[in-house]
Order: structure tokens, then C-alpha cells, then sequence
């Protein structure tokens, strides 16, 4: 199981008047502690040209139950799937939530990429929201969405 960890980056930017302006961006990645994300992160963004320096202003955890990239897609939506089974014992449906990441073009686009992935679930499932976050990027090592997991990361 991947443990993401939302971090807030602020640094200066030029915008379109030539003006220095301070923004901040949140990315995630996949680290197994804090420290290690912070280490993550500082490592990914200074590769990327023309972001000078930086300062990672925070590091939180997420309650992400799983992350869906889209190649075609160019953001990242917050969804929330509530899963519904039956409890033979007590004869009643239980609900279950749980927040997921989906990477697509629109709110459209995310809610079908999003049901495409789910419809290989056992379970009955509804998307009640679909919103778009303010993820710029999401760096993952342990968990790489180009390719299968091999031996050693399994």
C-alpha cells in the first residue's frame, strides 16, 4: 500500500507584467515517512527548469484510497465512490467510501474515467462528487503508474 503525502511548494514567479509574485503549488508523492517526502520532493522540483528556489511550506498526509492516471488528461479531480454491499447477517446495506484521484481533461472526462476503472468492482458503487483539486503533479517511486510492479517492489 502507497503512502502519499500532499506538500505545499511556494516560490517566486514573473508573471505576464514581468512583476515577481509568490505562489503556491501543492504536489504529491509516494514516501514512506515524512522526511522522506520532503527529501522527495525537493529532488523532483529541481529538476524542472526555471522554478528556481524553493521552499516545501508543508507536508500532510492523504486518506487517497487509490490514484487513477489518464494520459490524456491534464488535472486531477477529488472523487469519492461509495461502495454498497449487503450484510447477510443483519439484512442490511452497508456503504462504504472512499476518496480517489483521478487524472482527466473535465469533470466529465474524470467521472467516466473514474467508472471505467470500477466496473470490474464485485460491489455496487455510486460517484456522489467529482471535484477538481489544485495538485499540479504527482511524483510517485514506489508506485510507478508507467509500468507493472516487478518482484522486488512486490
Amino acid at each position: 500500500m502507497s503512502n502519499w503525502f500532499e506538500c505545499k511548494v511556494k516560490y517566486q514567479k514573473v508573471d505576464e507584467n514581468g512583476k515577481q509574485k509568490g505562489v503556491s503549488e501543492l504536489y504529491m508523492v509516494d514516501a514512506v515517512s515524512f522526511t522522506d517526502a520532503e527529501s522527495r520532493i525537493t529532488k523532483e522540483l529541481e529538476d524542472y527548469a526555471g522554478l528556481g528556489e524553493f521552499i516545501v511550506a508543508s507536508i500532510k498526509t492523504t486518506n487517497y484510497a487509490e490514484i487513477i492516471p489518464n494520459e490524456s488528461g491534464d488535472r486531477w479531480f477529488k472523487c469519492k465512490a461509495v461502495f454498497i454491499s449487503f450484510d447477510e447477517k443483519s439484512g442490511k446495506e452497508r456503504r462504504t467510501s472512499s476518496s480517489i484521484l483521478v487524472q482527466a481533461t473535465d469533470v466529465k472526462d474524470a467521472y467516466e474515467v473514474l467508472s471505467k476503472a470500477l466496473s470490474t468492482s464485485i460491489s455496487d458503487f455510486t460517484i456522489p462528487m467529482v471535484q477538481e483539486s489544485s495538485i499540479m503533479d504527482i511524483f510517485g517511486i514506489l508506485h510507478d503508474f508507467d509500468k507493472e510492479p516487478t518482484e522486488e517492489e512486490n
